[in-house]
């Protein structure tokens, strides 16, 4: 079973080679999330001011949430609304 199931399967190849970058820079901020995820809980049960990593975890959750949406776009072969 491949990457991304049925619609990927049946993607151009252009189209697989953006998804897999989209995967790659995903992975890449779900590191760094989990990073800050530990390094925010640390804080806190030592009981040290932890809002600064919190607020960071907070925008890479954001960011890798923003671009799940953006690959699933991009698999479905959505066109930009915004285009004229």
């Amino acid at each position: 079973m491949s990457v991304g199931g049925a619609a990927y399967r049946r993607s151009t190849p252009h189209r697989k080679a953006v998804i897999e970058q989209f995967e790659i820079f995903i992975g890449f901020l779900a590191f760094w999330g989990l990073i800050l995820l530990v390094v925010t809980v640390w804080l806190e049960v030592t009981g040290q001011p932890a809002l600064g990593w919190a607020l960071g975890l907070l925008a890479v959750l954001l960011a890798i949430a923003g671009l799940w949406k953006l690959r699933r776009r991009v698999l479905r072969g959505e066109k930009d609304e915004f285009k004229g």
